[in-house]
């Protein structure tokens, strides 16, 4: 099962990246048209998509910048949700478990040190 949600997951985020990537060069060739040409005088340049999405500017805002927004904005609060997640991992305690042989044995050492030194204070 965790196999199968990994490579979900990898698909997923190579599909949101691509989907982003179409969207942001859609309107960074949008943006260098209008700045070269001027918004009104565009028209008289370009054909194709991008006649289409200069003469309809609320399919253009709907199609392309508003998923844009969308994206980035679930982009943004999903990186917080993993910082947060990978930050609760790192913090948390150590389990007994997951410590090496030498590590269990330090460990024991110490806390015999520390009762005798509670034990000599009493």
């Amino acid at each position: 099962m965790k196999k199968n949600y990994k490579i979900l997951l990898i698909i997923g985020v190579g599909v949101d990246v691509l989907i982003t990537l179409f969207l942001f060069t859609i309107s960074i060739i949008m943006l260098i048209i209008v700045g070269k040409y001027g918004a009104k005088d565009a028209v008289n340049h370009v054909d194709g998509l991008f006649l289409y999405l200069l003469k309809n500017t609320t399919f253009y805002f709907w199609v392309f910048v508003f998923p844009l927004f969308v994206l980035l904005a679930a982009n943004i609060i999903g990186l917080v949700f993993y910082v947060k997640k990978t930050s609760a991992k790192e913090n948390a305690p150590a389990k007994l478990d997951d410590l090496s042989e030498e590590q269990k044995e330090a460990l024991k050492a110490e806390l015999l040190k520390d009762l005798q030194k509670n034990i000599e204070e009493k």
